[in-house]
């Protein structure tokens, strides 16, 4: 019965110590990781709108056409 008491009582104790582990690893990233950051979303931003864009322009035709 101690032995399942204390297995319980170590899984907090090690999420605990895990997490403190990966906040002392955390860094603030440097000027140009953020900015490189900002162009890759906005790169991916920029992507991403050009596909929806062109897939509502194809999508408009073929939906007037099939109604």
């Amino acid at each position: 019965m101690s032995e399942s008491v204390k297995e319980l009582a170590d899984i907090p104790q090690s999420f605990v110590r895990e997490g403190m582990h990966f906040m002392n690893r955390c860094t603030k990233p440097s000027k140009n990781e953020y900015i490189q950051l900002c162009r890759a979303v906005g790169v991916g931003f920029l992507v991403m709108g050009f596909i929806g864009y062109f897939v509502k322009l194809i999508h408009i035709p073929i939906n007037n056409i099939l109604v």
